[in-house]
Formats: C-alpha cells, sequence, structure tokens
C-alpha cells in the first residue's frame, strides 16, 4: 500500500461529487414539511442552555437554540434549512470518510468512490440527514473514529491516537454512542490486533482528553441524578422493530439490500482476508457493537455507525469484481440508481403532505410523520384557549403530555397568544411547576385520563381532538385537549409525581 493510494482519496473528483451530491439533495429537502418533533424539544432545550439534559449532551440543544435566536421571525421553512445545515453538511462528510477509510484499506480510486456511493444511498443516512437529528453525527463520529484507527495502523503516526481523544470527546457532547463502539474498537484491538496500541501513551492521553471533553456533561448527569441511566431502561421498554429480536434483521432495513450486500461482504474481507489482516480489528468492532447492542436493549439503529469501515471493506471487493466487465458496470449503475430513487422515494419528503397518507413512507420512515400538522396542533388549541373567559384566559395554565407537544406549544403558541407551557416530559419537568393560582388547566395531548383528571379536579371538560387535516396517522392524530377546573392539588404536591422519562 502506497501513500499515493491514500493521497489519491483527497483527489477523486467521483468520490468528492459523490458526498457534494449527496449533501446538496439533504439540504434541498431540509425545508419541506415542519419541524420534527424532537426539533421543537431542541429548540425549546436551547433556550434552557446546560451542560446536559434528561436525554441527551448539550450540543443539539444548544445549535438549536443558537438557530432560534438567529432565525427568530424567518418563515419555518427558512428557519429549518438553516437547523438542518449541520446535518445535510455531515451527511457529505460521512459519504467522503467512508471513501477514505477505503483509501486507507489500499482501495483504488474507483473503490473509494464505490464505498461512498453504496453509503450515500443507504436509507439510515438519507433518512436521518435532512433532520437535525444525533444520528448523522453519531455515525461521522463512528467513522471518523474508524479512519483514524485505520491510519494509524497503516502509518504508525501516533499523533492520530490524540485526535481519536479530540473526535470521542466531541462525539460525547452530541450522544453518549461512541463509548460502545470504543468498547468495540478495544475490543477488536484485543482480539485481532495490533496490540502494540496498547503500549502507546498517546492512546491513554487520547482517552484522558476524551473525559475531560465530556466532564462537563459527566458533571450535569452526576449532580441531576443520572437521568440517561434512567433513560436506558425507558429505551429498552419501548423498543420498536421487536426489540432484540428484530435487531439483526432491521440491520437490513437500515442500509437496504443492495448496500447490505456490500457491507456484508466487507466484513467477510477484513475478518477473512490476508489482504486485509491488519484492519480485522474493525470487523470485530462491528460484531461487538451488536453484541452491546442486543445485550443491553439498545435502539436497532445504534450500529449504524459501524458500517462505514465495512462498505469500505466491501467497495474494494465489489471493485474486485467489477474488474474491466462493462456488462457488470452498467448493472451495478442500474441497480445502484434504483437503489437511490426508490430510498429517495421512502425517506426524504418528497410528496405533497395532502397524499403523504396514501403513501408507504410514513410506515416505513416513522419521522416523515412526525414532521407533519405541528402548526394546526397550535391553532386548535389556541381555539380552546379563547373559548374561556377573559378572567380564565388570565390565569389558565396550558400542560402539554410529552414534549413534542410542548415544543410545538413553545415555538408557535406566543404568536397566538397563548400562555406559557410547561409538560413534566423529559427536560421539561425540569423547568416546571407552573404558577400556583385559581385559574383552569388546559390539558392538551397524549397520556391523560379522563378517569384520573376527575379525581383531581372538580370540572373536567373535554374541549377539542386534534385532526391534522390530512388524514395522516402520525402520533397526535386524535389527541385529545381537556379543560380542567378546580384543582385540589397543589402544583409542588403535583408535580413530583408528574414526572415521566
Amino acid at each position: 500500500m502506497t501513500a499515493e493510494t491514500v493521497h489519491s482519496a483527497r483527489r477523486n473528483r467521483p468520490l468528492l461529487l459523490t458526498a457534494l451530491v449527496a449533501a446538496l439533495v439533504e439540504f434541498a429537502f431540509s425545508g419541506r414539511y415542519g419541524f420534527h418533533r424532537d426539533e421543537l424539544y431542541y429548540l425549546a432545550a436551547g433556550r434552557h442552555p446546560a451542560f446536559g439534559y434528561d436525554d441527551q449532551p448539550p450540543l443539539a440543544p444548544l445549535w438549536a437554540g443558537f438557530t432560534g435566536w438567529a432565525a427568530d421571525g424567518w418563515p419555518d421553512w427558512l428557519q429549518l434549512m438553516l437547523l438542518r445545515l449541520p446535518s445535510s453538511l455531515a451527511v457529505g462528510a460521512i459519504v467522503l470518510v467512508t471513501g477514505i477509510i477505503a483509501a486507507e484499506f489500499g482501495g483504488s480510486r474507483r473503490a473509494q468512490t464505490l464505498a461512498g456511493l453504496a453509503m450515500a444511498i443507504a436509507p439510515a443516512v438519507v433518512v436521518s440527514g435532512h433532520l437535525l437529528s444525533t444520528t448523522p453525527f453519531d455515525i461521522l463520529v463512528w467513522s471518523t473514529l474508524a479512519w483514524l484507527l485505520a491510519r494509524w495502523v497503516r502509518t504508525r503516526d501516533d499523533r492520530l491516537l490524540l485526535l481519536l481523544g479530540v473526535v470521542a470527546g466531541v462525539g460525547l457532547q452530541v450522544k453518549n454512542l461512541p463509548l460502545v463502539y470504543a468498547a468495540g474498537l478495544v475490543a477488536g484491538l484485543l482480539l485481532a490486533g495490533p496490540r502494540e496500541v496498547f503500549r502507546r501513551w498517546q492512546l491513554w492521553a487520547g482517552g484522558l482528553i476524551a473525559l475531560l471533553i465530556w466532564a462537563p456533561n459527566l458533571w450535569w448527569q452526576a449532580t441531576h441524578g443520572w437521568p440517561q441511566v434512567a433513560m436506558t431502561a425507558v429505551i429498552r421498554d419501548d423498543a420498536d422493530w421487536g426489540g432484540r429480536a428484530g435487531l439483526i434483521p432491521f440491520q437490513i432495513l437500515l442500509f437496504g439490500i443492495v448496500t447490505t450486500i456490500v457491507w456484508a461482504t466487507g466484513l467477510w474481507r477484513l475478518l477473512r482476508d490476508p489482504t486485509a489482516s491488519p484492519f480485522r480489528a474493525l470487523g470485530w468492532a462491528y460484531l461487538v457493537v451488536l453484541v452491546l447492542v442486543l445485550a443491553t436493549g439498545g435502539r436497532e439503529y445504534y450500529p449504524a455507525g459501524a458500517y462505514p469501515a465495512l462498505l469500505a471493506s466491501g467497495g474494494i471487493v465489489l471493485d474486485r469484481w467489477l474488474g474491466d466487465s462493462s456488462k457488470r458496470r452498467a448493472t451495478v449503475g442500474w441497480v445502484a440508481g434504483l437503489s437511490a430513487v426508490s430510498t429517495l422515494a421512502l425517506s426524504l419528503p418528497v410528496y405533497p403532505v395532502a397524499m403523504l397518507h396514501a403513501t408507504p413512507e410514513p410506515a416505513v420512515n416513522y419521522d416523515a410523520g412526525e414532521t407533519v400538522g405541528w402548526p394546526g396542533f397550535a391553532e386548535q388549541v389556541a381555539v380552546v384557549y379563547r373559548g374561556l373567559s377573559a378572567e380564565e384566559q388570565r390565569t389558565a395554565v396550558l400542560l402539554a403530555g410529552n414534549y413534542g407537544e410542548a415544543g410545538a406549544l413553545d415555538h408557535y403558541g406566543p404568536s397566538l397568544g397563548l400562555p406559557q407551557v410547561y409538560s413534566a416530559h423529559l427536560a421539561y419537568w425540569r423547568w416546571g411547576p407552573p404558577p400556583e393560582g385559581p385559574g383552569p388547566v388546559i390539558l392538551v395531548g397524549h397520556g391523560w385520563k379522563e378517569a384520573e383528571l376527575r379525581q383531581e379536579c372538580a370540572d373536567v371538560t373535554h374541549a377539542a381532538t386534534f385532526d391534522n387535516g390530512v388524514r395522516l396517522d402520525n402520533d397526535e392524530q386524535g389527541a385529545e385537549v381537556w379543560v380542567c377546573r378546580g384543582k385540589r392539588r397543589t402544583w409542588a404536591e403535583l408535580w413530583p409525581g408528574l414526572r415521566r422519562l
């Protein structure tokens, strides 16, 4: 393997073009539909800056808070494009780093491009890349860790081990999952080598750097009762796609059949091909990550960041199989094109909102449905609020069932004349309780049971049932609005028991 082979990645125009197109496609669609429930929560959290939150580290909410301030008064579509710009850039970077890992493995320019292309059409990347989500940044961090380790294996440049610590530390301020990949990499190195890395002081210094960067969030968690530890049980109990049983099959859905063939052959090459033996630890790291996610009951998409190294290796296998055969090249081109079109059709907001319910996208891509209907949701709550007497409006308390509903009312409520919203869900609980007073409580969204409300209120009125108007069966469709009068306990008495993770 020569330095020229690796440096060719920097001059690989097809790879660079693939990364650029991937980022531009994500950005072009980033202003479609509306805010995702998580984004509305991030906007609210960003207005309460902290070193951490009950369910995540601080960087994504802090970025959202900045954009909420900078884009105040902008139309939603323009705010969304600014909010989601880092995700689009992260997608382009993921594609590029995947190709660069292939270069470190000794892959030709074509192998690098094939690896990057396989990553660019992966549903896991496309779905998350047009929203402000922690997922694309987590994948980027994992892929960068894989690249730095592969480059160290090739060059033995110990400065790269210090960079590993910097990247891991920053990644831990976005999401805690880099810990899982770090454990996988350590296990992979112990199993397959090169074990001499553990004799390098720079590796341990890199670990200390990561810990120091992560320290503010660790301090916040420690001083607030370690809520993210409690969240792991919530995640395990709230598993999608069959929980542990669905973890392995979901990996195919996560990357699509075409890309799965590439990463599967790449894994085989890393584990079995003698020419890939220096980098075998990356193959074992993936398997260890799968075992860890399976054992802890983590989300099915948690292993996503381990795939760039496999795709980089698979790009080399595919490049060898193509050889000089024009027929095989044409076949791969058609298959990749069809896979890209199907991924885009099921992953991006390409349909008019009014017909989204009639497409398979909401069933396949849950997040699509969660970006529709929030302005109407807030307006329907405002109608209930305006139906109160003037005296009741002055003292009314607005209480939402979950962070998405609260975030929507936080974002759209002021322009509709709504009072401040409160919620006992996740970080919103820490921003309460509401002020004491005689006014009615408008309870919005899911989680409220009439029988329980009647125990707490002298009078309970059903005020509205939410309808998004486009026949889309998302989480808020059919949510209820109740008005509670004559609250029997104070907020100081109620608030501790209302908290929900």
